[in-house]
């Protein structure tokens, strides 16, 4: 198999495209999981290097002006998250097939970047009911980030075809089977 390949995934947040991630990588030994770079703060149990790359704003900044990210945004206001280079060339360097987990115009702009040498999957959300109650039930988000992160979703949501596949997750199991389905077939395994 050549590992020189990336599968990516994207969603509105609170779609279970992080869990789906991590039941995957259980799955597959020849993966390794791209770590994102953020200027947010950690959330408690975040650790740096494991969860995200955590950097100050200026260090983020920074970074991009010296092209260091193969894709980054801001998010929300005074918010980044991105793509360092570096982590494609560590993952490849330990002969692993990269998985992404990106918001939906990193997904694109990484889909763009490399083409048929990515599958780029959607995970969508059984309704926006299920989403807000996925937000909410996680009990890390203030009122004010849920409408934001909803209202960025509706948007999301219309993005879904431009993906390679989208899995709708209603019931995590098969989504995750579906999945492993979807890689094989892509990978050739």
């Amino acid at each position: 198999m050549n590992h020189r390949k990336a599968i990516l995934f994207s969603a509105p947040s609170g779609s279970g495209k992080t869990t789906i991630i991590r039941e995957i990588l259980k799955r597959f030994d020849c993966f390794e999981f791209s770590i994102s770079a953020t200027s947010r703060q950690p959330r408690e149990g975040e650790r740096n290097g494991v969860d995200y790359y955590y950097l100050t704003p200026d260090e983020f900044a920074r970074r991009v002006k010296a092209d260091e990210f193969l894709e980054w945004e801001e998010v929300y206001a005074g918010v980044s998250y991105g793509t360092l280079k570096s982590e494609i060339t560590r993952i490849w360097d330990n002969g692993h097939v990269i998985i992404f987990d990106v918001d939906v115009n990193g997904g694109m702009n990484i889909k763009k970047y490399f083409g048929p040498d990515a599958l780029a999957l959607f995970v969508m959300p059984p309704s926006v009911e299920e989403l807000e109650r996925r937000l909410r039930s996680r009990g890390t988000e203030t009122e004010e980030n849920i409408t934001k992160r909803l209202a960025r979703s509706a948007a999301e949501l219309k993005m879904a075809d431009r993906f390679d596949k989208t899995i709708v997750n209603d019931d995590l199991a098969r989504a995750v089977d579906e999945t492993q389905c979807v890689i094989n077939n892509y990978l050739g395994i």
